[in-house]
């Protein structure tokens, strides 16, 4: 059976930091209304949910050519959030995302290419202290229009899925929370 620790739906919403989409333009996260969640099969009878907040980087994005499009993104692995306290300082101890050690969780984007008519973003996530190469699927991004503070908006979600032991969250770092009836 294949475990993740990470089936992540990052929707992010972006603001130029310079130009729209008609050329090679430079957007920053929105933190404020940027998030990502995950999902992990626990025990093989439940799914757990939580999510990571304080999302901040940057998209170059240039729709003609995807040769120089990136993306940089850090979460805070502080924030990890799954509505249960016990749970949650487990997931940050050091059997999981070690955040005394390892605060932040990295993606940075090594090519941007179309399959089947969607965006992919290929690239490595450092988690814990572990680089490997992940490939995110994209919806979107939405074009660009006028936010509530007038100034342009745009957004986009992608998702990947994990092996939760190749970041050293497997093995003898299995969950040891357990449900009650």
């Amino acid at each position: 059976m294949k475990k993740t620790i990470l089936a992540a739906a990052a929707a992010l919403i972006l603001s130029p930091a310079m130009g729209a989409f008609a050329q090679a333009s430079t957007w920053t996260i929105d933190s404020a209304h940027s998030s990502a969640s995950f999902e992990i099969r626990h025990m093989g009878v439940s799914n757990v949910r939580g999510a990571i907040s304080n999302i901040k980087g940057s998209v170059v994005w240039d729709e003609k050519d995807l040769t120089k499009d990136s993306v940089v993104a850090d979460l805070d692995a502080t924030t990890v959030n799954t509505n249960m306290d016990a749970r949650d300082k487990h997931l940050k101890s050091p059997d999981f995302f070690n955040v005394e050690k390892f605060p932040t969780i990295h993606f940075q984007s090594k090519k941007v290419t179309r399959e089947g008519g969607k965006l992919v973003v290929w690239g490595d996530l450092t988690l814990a202290g572990v680089t490997k190469p992940v490939k995110l699927d994209v919806d979107g991004p939405v074009p660009p229009q006028k936010g509530m503070k007038g100034g342009l908006v745009s957004g986009f979600s992608a998702s990947t899925v994990i092996k939760r032991a190749d970041f050293g969250f497997g093995g003898k770092y299995a969950p040891r929370c357990s449900a009650t009836k």
